[in-house]
């Protein structure tokens, strides 16, 4: 039997990043584009697909290519692959970008939000294999805050395709920062990387740095204003995950994207008011936040293992992903 691969792309507002994947957690190869936002959509179709048709031109040691999947900053409408207002893609509201790759591209494609892709690799490939989990919700810290989640091992994305945008949960109800989705107070706008920098600005002045990794590096160095910056963080997120625990009741909810790498800087305030606000949290806490085994009907918040590489993963595995479902599909199709 012919072995298969898959042609996973990542669209960021900043990278565009395309990869080939056949298994495990690592790639056959990468392709690392800039996202030409200013030369317009279209362009930034072009440069994915001719990305794309590349990879598509080789075989891989008589490898197969079995589909491609592509990852997107949401909100989405699905089945159509429509963009609807996203945040972090000025101007790209209404815009079918499915229907666009598979013009320009010439073949068809599976497509998803970032943050239900990102999940989809952490249950397959990272956390929830390691704790044999596969229901899970998980929290992206990246430019925004993108939210993924996984009940029995699919994708839930709600019944237009918007379901996983616990990063507009409202955290702030009263004088909240604007958001890019039309709101204020959205958890995006003070637990994402843009919002590290943003309050470290509006702590610190013209003397706040400019990137949220150097805002957590000034905090480790015991400054009192980026450690208040990350207290917020924490603060923040407890509020999130309090409304996503107690609506989901999921075992576990992960957290992934850049900003997790302060963990030890949010976590003991997500925790703490975490536990204070959560009823269902308290009922169900762990005694051990980060064992080698989960237990069985115990809430775990931790953060997740697959880095910076799960929203890729996530793509790359979304067609073999569709193409099982089909299967499954098939088989429980009985005729009279």
């Amino acid at each position: 039997m012919t072995e298969s691969y898959s042609i996973g792309v990542d669209l960021g507002g900043t990278n565009l990043r395309i990869a080939a994947y056949a298994a495990g957690t690592d790639f056959l190869e990468t392709v690392y584009l800039p996202t030409r936002l200013d030369a317009g959509r279209d362009r930034v179709v072009r440069d994915m697909c001719e990305a794309i048709a590349a990879l598509s031109k080789k075989n891989y040691g008589g490898r197969r290519l079995a589909g491609v999947g592509v990852g997107t900053p949401g909100p989405l409408e699905l089945p159509a692959g429509v963009l609807r207002n996203p945040p972090n893609l000025h101007g790209w509201d209404g815009f079918q970008l499915k229907s666009a790759i598979e013009s320009t591209l010439g073949r068809e494609i599976e497509i998803e939000s970032d943050g239900n892709l990102a999940a989809l690799a952490e249950q397959k490939l990272g956390a929830g294999k390691t704790q044999g989990i596969d229901s899970l919700c998980m929290l992206t810290l990246g430019t925004g805050v993108g939210n993924g989640l996984i009940l029995d091992g699919k994708i839930w994305c709600g019944f237009t395709g918007m379901g996983g945008e616990g990063g507009h949960i409202i955290v702030e109800p009263h004088d909240g920062a604007p958001c890019g989705c039309g709101g204020s107070g959205c958890l995006e706008q003070y637990a994402s990387a843009l919002a590290v920098v943003r309050l470290a600005g509006e702590l610190m002045g013209t003397e706040a740095p400019t990137s949220s990794h150097e805002v957590a590096m000034l905090a480790e160095e015991g400054n009192k204003q980026a450690i208040q910056v990350f207290r917020k963080v924490g603060w923040s997120l407890a509020i999130g995950l309090t409304s996503l625990i107690n609506t989901l009741n999921l075992p576990l909810n992960l957290i992934g994207g850049g900003v997790s790498e302060a963990w030890d800087l949010f976590a003991p305030v997500m925790f703490e008011e975490l536990r204070r606000r959560s009823y269902v949290y308290r009922l169900t806490e762990p005694g051990m936040r980060e064992p080698s085994r989960v237990e069985p009907n115990k809430t775990y918040v931790q953060l997740a293992e697959l880095g910076s590489t799960a929203g890729l993963l996530g793509a790359c595995l979304l067609p073999l992903q569709a193409k099982t479902t089909q299967s499954e599909s098939k088989e429980n199709t009985f005729v009279a």
